[in-house]
């Protein structure tokens, strides 16, 4: 299982068409861009998603467009989390989970559960698991963080494999890659982190740009991966800035409009985001142009 995830994993937009239904049309031209272009896995029903105003019977038809539009065979992961343990035992239960490599779960929110309460959260959605589980810590969406000690003790459960360290802490990486048995699966959830947590034992990146750029960030993480640590810091310079813009207006309105930009979809959310501003946008185009991204 471990080494079908190394590499990139795309963290899946949704698109939408003006009447606000799932763009699949526009998801099928995702899909095939990032599949051409060196991603290693897809990543579907995340945050990047919109999962949370993406409604049970969206979510099952996505995942089903998704599994049967993969020609390329990628593996996939699966997101189904909540701060609800029970609701997850049940969409595990409930989703026709064939053809999907992992499940990928994230640290409830909002209710700010103790480090006892996340382990047996994550121990109850193990055992009622039909496919091994990732684990993900983005302590800037939910809160709660899951400290290195909380993730070590679940990392013994024979069916969580993995880790989504969304962190933004080489600090917390450098302690986990320390800690962590050998064989579990630390996957960088911070674009603008691959590079040196790869060089911590990371085996690459579940990514947000990966979207609208999978044949430079595949390149990138690759080149780290080979040991190549020159090659892709020269690359990983070049998204440093870039990066902090897709987060201005909130993720996913960034890289959305970055789609757009790029002629994949439209750049168009939900509510209670709302679209980016034209002065986003422009910004994006000109930082895209510095870069070499654009023409």
């Amino acid at each position: 299982m471990e080494h079908r995830l190394k590499g990139v994993g795309v963290a899946l937009i949704t698109p939408f068409n003006e009447d606000n239904t799932v763009d699949f049309a526009g998801l099928k031209k995702l899909i095939d861009f990032n599949a051409e272009n060196g991603t290693d896995y897809l990543v579907v029903n995340g945050t990047t998603g919109e999962s949370a105003t993406t409604t049970n019977e969206e979510k099952h038809a996505i995942l089903d467009f998704v599994k049967k539009n993969n020609s390329r065979h990628l593996p996939i992961v699966y997101g189904i989390g909540s701060n609800n343990t029970a609701e997850v035992i049940n969409k595990l239960q409930t989703t026709d989970l064939t053809g999907v490599d992992a499940i990928l779960s994230v640290c409830p929110y909002y209710v700010k559960p103790s480090q006892a309460g996340i382990i047996a959260h994550f121990t109850a959605i193990a055992e009622a698991s039909p496919l091994p589980i990732i684990l993900y810590n983005v302590p800037g969406r939910t809160v709660t963080s899951m400290q290195v000690s909380t993730v070590m003790e679940l990392s013994q459960h024979p069916n969580i494999i993995g880790l989504k360290d969304a962190s933004c802490s080489m600090e917390i990486a450098l302690e986990l890659s320390k800690k962590l048995p050998a064989e579990f699966l630390l996957v960088s959830g911070d674009d603008n982190l691959v590079t040196p947590q790869i060089s911590l034992g990371y085996r690459g990146v579940i990514s947000v740009i990966a979207n609208g750029f999978p044949k430079e960030f595949a390149e990138m993480v690759h080149s780290a991966l080979d040991g190549d640590f020159k090659k892709a810091s020269k690359i990983q310079e070049r998204f440093l800035d870039f990066d902090t813009l897709l987060y201005v207006e909130s993720n996913p309105v960034g890289i959305k409009m970055v789609c757009e930009i790029r002629g994949i979809c439209d750049g168009r959310v939900r509510l209670p985001l709302v679209k980016a501003t034209d002065g986003l946008k422009a910004q994006l185009i000109d930082s895209m142009k510095k870069e070499g991204f654009l023409n």
